[in-house]
């Protein structure tokens, strides 16, 4: 699995690493060797970004039960802003957030973070200050190690713009290419940033449309009907004949960026992601700039989704 360096972080990432959100949203407190299954088997295959929040059900608590005695062995980012759990308060507050932190740290049984996002906020409460001032004392206190933001669109140009964030997590796909032809990922990069993509196989919706099955969550609707839309052009020059892989050969095709997280809950699936990367990439450039060029082509308004 190849590693480099998350912008001017000092953190060396894999190109592929592991959302948490499926698992701590659709798993149980019963299911908790399934869980393990799948973080152990991405630590043992040498992945070592994992990728998780506050607000996804019991993921951090996953992680304090299955590999927190593995610490050294992976970079941990999560997210913090929303109230979720068993907290209370209201969300984006200073308390929330400085709360928020101290209540991951005892859930995943770690000493520190070293990635903490603010999760999705809007303008209105960056420019307040307060929440990115929590962040900004946690670090101070060692409880974190970088000051982070995930989000979408205006917001997220506003947080690289700010100077304040040391990385940047922002939606990256064949269906949703905002983020490169807006220059976020670029504007990001010359301020030294680390980038990491979520949903960077798109829920694995272009496959389905080719085959006219919808998707099985009303959450990836929005990215079906992009890709209905995109292969209905015809087929991809040098397509390849699996859609996941062609998912992540384009988004990992961006030296923009540095680590995408796929999240999964099925041990079966992480390995396929993880062979394909490791095997069978990178996919054909032909295929990556007609892809572009169909963005160009059909996009219109879209946005990137929240």
């Amino acid at each position: 699995m190849e590693i480099i360096a998350l912008g001017n972080t000092g953190l060396q990432v894999t190109r592929l690493g592991v959302g948490l959100s499926e698992i701590g949203s659709e798993l149980t407190f019963d299911e908790v060797e399934q869980a393990s299954a799948l973080l152990n088997a991405a630590l043992d295959r040498g992945v070592n970004f994992l990728d998780t929040a506050a607000c996804y059900g019991i993921s951090e608590e996953l992680i304090g039960m299955t590999v927190a005695g593995r610490r050294d062995e992976f970079v941990l980012a999560s997210k913090a802003g929303h109230v979720a759990g068993d907290s209370a308060g209201e969300e984006w507050t200073y308390e929330t957030v400085a709360d928020s932190v101290d209540r991951s740290l005892k859930r995943m049984k770690v000493e520190y973070i070293d990635i903490l996002q603010l999760h999705s906020c809007g303008i209105d409460v960056l420019e307040r200050g307060n929440v990115i001032r929590a962040l900004e004392d946690a670090k101070a206190a060692g409880k974190i190690g970088h000051v982070s933001y995930s989000g979408d669109n205006e917001a997220a140009h506003w947080a690289v713009d700010s100077g304040r964030f040391d990385t940047l997590q922002t939606s990256l796909n064949l269906t949703e290419q905002g983020a490169l032809t807006s220059g976020l990922l670029t504007a990001a990069k010359a301020q030294g940033m680390g980038v990491i993509v979520k949903r960077p196989i798109g829920g694995a919706t272009w496959g389905r449309a080719k085959q006219g099955i919808e998707p099985p969550r009303n959450y990836d609707r929005e990215y079906f009907d992009r890709a209905r839309a995109m292969t209905a052009l015809g087929d991809l020059p040098e397509e390849p004949s699996d859609a996941v892989l062609l998912a992540l050969g384009f988004t990992l095709a961006h030296p923009e960026v540095d680590v995408a997280i796929v999240g999964t809950k099925n041990p079966d699936h992480m390995h396929g992601n993880l062979d394909l990367a490791e095997r069978e990439l990178p996919i054909s450039a032909a295929a990556v700039t007609e892809l572009q060029a169909r963005w160009d082509r059909v996009s219109g308004d879209w946005r990137q989704l929240q």
